[in-house]
């Protein structure tokens, strides 16, 4: 079932295609980008507890998302974390698993659609994405998508060998979305041929 279909992905449930590759995706390079530095090795059954205690909890107001190629691969998650009806806010998570689909728009198509879903449909004001300050993609990202760099907390994440890296907070207001559709032409978002899974 598709839940939101984009122009290089499709935003799907994060079902049994997909826990089947968050061994292979978190003991890869794209868990340190999500996790801000950690290094993690997980096993099958860490990861089945992690799939249990999902669906054993309400997931207090997290939206998952599994992110998958307009073919069917899945690529990754993309979640609405943290949504709150009363302050109308969310955080959003992203996290491609595999790196032969980085830098290819997939990521950005994915948050295109669930911008417009916070805000169109979900009719949330303000949302806002956190990334350390070494991930320059999602900065590149968050820039030509139009977030605002709203704070900087100082040497907030341990990246390994003692070094520290600061956090960079992103903010979008709804009345500053200029449309998917606005946004997808500027960026001159197009389909095309995904790399060999």
């Amino acid at each position: 079932m598709i839940f939101l279909s984009g122009i290089l992905v499709d935003l799907v449930p994060f079902g049994d295609r997909f826990w089947a590759n968050v061994p292979e995706w978190e003991n890869g390079p794209a868990a340190y980008w999500a996790s801000a530095g950690e290094r993690m090795v997980l096993s099958h059954a860490t990861v089945d507890r992690w799939r249990q205690h999902r669906q054993d909890n309400d997931n207090h107001g997290v939206l998952s998302f599994g992110m998958q190629t307009k073919s069917g691969t899945p690529i990754g998650e993309i979640s609405l974390n943290w949504v709150s009806a009363h302050h109308r806010s969310t955080e959003i998570g992203i996290s491609i698993g595999n790196p032969a689909y980085w830098g290819g728009g997939y990521g950005t198509d994915a948050l295109l659609l669930v911008v417009e879903y916070a805000f169109e449909w979900l009719d949330l004001r303000r949302i806002i994405v956190e990334t350390m300050a070494l991930n320059e993609r999602v900065q590149r990202q968050m820039d030509k998508t139009g977030f605002t760099l709203e704070a900087r907390r100082l040497s907030y994440w341990y990246v390994g060998s003692s070094a520290w890296s600061d956090t960079l907070i992103y903010g979008m207001q709804r009345e500053e979305w200029p449309g998917r559709a606005a946004l997808v032409e500027r960026l001159g978002l197009k389909p095309h041929a995904a790399p060999e899974a």
